[in-house]
């Protein structure tokens, strides 16, 4: 699976899905996770917030799921309509524990969600 990370330090989930300026892409199997690239969001003279949005989930559109501190109703419907799985994280989180928790929900009993996730990836590079 591809899974986006919104930080601004690169080490911890610390961004609200709609003001950050980057995003952290990682692919994650229950075994092994691999930093792939840095997703630059920076783009901010985006008036109209449906525009912005939209802006926000094109940067992502490579990931399966998406970790952010915070995120709003409309851009979590809009997320979600995108095919990707907006997940609120604990304000600084770091990245490797998010990590960690989703390879323990993968090793352990995966919940629906997560299954469904799993098997319809963007990623081709999955095992």
């Amino acid at each position: 699976m591809l899974i986006a990370f919104a930080s601004s330090d690169g080490t911890s989930v610390n961004q609200h899905f709609g003001w950050s300026k980057s995003f952290e892409l990682y692919r994650v199997t229950s075994e092994t996770a691999e930093y792939i690239k840095t997703l630059d969001s920076s783009q901010d003279a985006i008036e109209d917030e449906h525009e912005k949005l939209a802006y926000k989930i094109g940067t992502v559109k490579e990931a399966d799921i998406m970790f952010c501190s915070q995120i709003g109703p409309t851009a979590s419907k809009m997320v979600l309509a995108s095919k990707i799985y907006p997940m609120r994280s604990a304000e600084n989180e770091l990245i490797e524990e998010a990590i960690k928790k989703l390879q323990e929900l993968l090793l352990g009993n995966p919940p629906p969600w997560l299954l469904r996730i799993v098997h319809t990836s963007k990623d081709n590079n999955a095992i």
